[in-house]
């Protein structure tokens, strides 16, 4: 474990998902988010339990995987933790269906 890091996804205490990289050992990592050590996002949502980690030989791709999964729907990451292959195409699927955009649904004004 000399060049390479983890992407890592820990659930929080409020149910939310929270994704991150480490070079350092994935129990150390998940002690500092539980310790309060590491702060940020993680600091108020204690304690955190790790649900996904992934080794990456090279720091660089761990960090661009990291910032691709923070742009995920909850659906897509829980597929990727449960290693649902299926289901993570389909999701993609979907979203690229409407050229990688997610729209809200527009309300018409009542008269």
């Amino acid at each position: 474990m000399t060049e390479g890091a983890y992407l890592y996804i820990v659930l929080c205490a409020d149910g939310r998902l929270y994704v991150g990289t480490t070079r350092t050992s994935l129990e150390l990592r998940v002690a500092q988010h539980n310790d309060g050590t590491f702060g940020g996002y993680t600091l108020t949502r204690r304690p955190v339990k790790l649900l996904y980690s992934q080794w990456f030989e090279r720091i660089t791709d761990a960090i661009e995987s990291e910032r691709r999964l923070k742009k995920w729907s909850r659906a897509k990451k829980e597929a990727l933790i449960r290693g649902d292959l299926d289901a993570l195409q389909a999701l993609s699927a979907r979203r690229a269906a409407f050229g990688g955009k997610t729209f809200a649904r527009k309300e018409t004004p009542r008269r």
